[in-house]
């Protein structure tokens, strides 16, 4: 469902909100600036715009196109400014289009996805009045007090990732199986898309500061190199993020090939007991067969069992104890080897 919200902007910055658009525009042909606000508008509602604003129906479409990256288109009678608000929560990042069409005497905003858009007017009003000074000297100072605040919330957005970020990195060193390939990914994405996101703004603002519109006066252009500070910090930090992550992902394989070789070690060792185990005891198999089957009395003689079972008992240990002692050496000089 859409709303819409109609202001008037006097001499003094006050706020005086309409409940029609024949409303606010009688009011501001008596001076002042008109502020026209809407939250996932139609075709319909926005093509009434044409005629009293001399819209370009080309930046409605724009306006309802919300694959557009963000941009700023020059008309002759107005300025088209996309922009995206971010909203980053339980590890999901939601972004919204959001449109600004400044005029010589109007400003009209249009935001997109209904949900979020309550969250982001929770303090942009208030915003609005403790900046009434700069909002009174004509619409290009609200577009600067509304598009700063924007920045902030994506400044929000972005640190909350970044705990995220830091969260990945400590449940990683503490342990590689705690930590999810699926979950860097998924941050990995909400960054690149951050990044790529920022990197339009910050044209927009680019062309801005050099005044390609002409709706923009000199005396408004110190805000807004104060908004392109802002919006270069972020992707600054999109940028270290981006690189955090790939360090993330090589720790976090680093660590999972280290156990797996650990892991390898342990079986090899396993595997060399039990070999060892097997063939000290295959000659001692050997010699109990032969007793057991009654050969070795035979070799001996019947009447000489009592020492010949004591020979037999000791040969099995000498045997037994040199085929440990040759198998012990073998072992420690191939560990000795590089």
């Amino acid at each position: 469902m859409s709303t819409e919200r109609f202001f008037h902007v006097n001499s003094k910055g006050k706020l005086a909100r309409h409940d029609t658009l024949e409303q606010a525009l009688a009011a501001g042909k008596r001076g002042g600036y008109v502020w026209l606000d809407y939250v996932d508008p139609t075709r319909d509602e926005l093509e009434r715009l044409i005629e009293p604003f001399e819209v370009h129906p080309l930046s409605i479409e724009d306006c309802l196109d919300d694959e557009q990256v963000p941009k700023i288109d020059d008309f002759e009678h107005h300025t088209l400014i996309l922009v995206n608000r971010y909203r980053y929560a339980d590890r999901q990042l939601e972004i919204a289009e959001v449109a600004l069409f400044l005029g010589g005497t109007f400003l009209i905003t249009v935001n997109h996805d209904q949900p979020s858009a309550a969250a982001f007017y929770a303090k942009l009003d208030e915003q609005i009045a403790l900046n009434g000074d700069d909002v009174k000297k004509g619409p290009e100072f609200l577009l600067h007090v509304i598009l700063d605040y924007i920045v902030d919330r994506k400044y929000q957005a972005i640190e909350r990732l970044q705990d995220d970020l830091d969260g990945a990195e400590e449940s990683i060193i503490e342990s590689s199986r705690s930590n999810q390939p699926g979950d860097l990914m998924s941050l990995r994405r909400s960054v690149v898309t951050l990044r790529k996101s920022l990197f339009h703004e910050r044209e927009v603002l680019v062309k801005i500061c050099r005044r390609d519109s002409p709706f923009i006066g000199e005396k408004s252009l110190y805000h807004f190199r104060d908004v392109y500070d802002h919006l270069a910090k972020c992707f600054e930090t999109t940028e270290i993020q981006r690189e955090m992550i790939t360090s993330l992902m090589e720790m976090y394989l680093s660590l999972v090939n280290n156990e797996m070789a650990l892991t390898a070690n342990r079986t090899n060792r396993v595997v060399r007991r039990l070999t060892l185990i097997t063939t000290i005891f295959m000659p001692l198999t050997l010699l109990a067969g032969i007793g057991g089957m009654s050969e070795w009395t035979m070799m001996t003689g019947p009447q000489n069992w009592r020492a010949a079972y004591a020979l037999f008992l000791l040969g099995m240990a000498v045997i037994g104890a040199c085929s440990y002692a040759l198998l012990r050496w073998v072992e420690r000089r191939a560990e000795s080897e590089p």
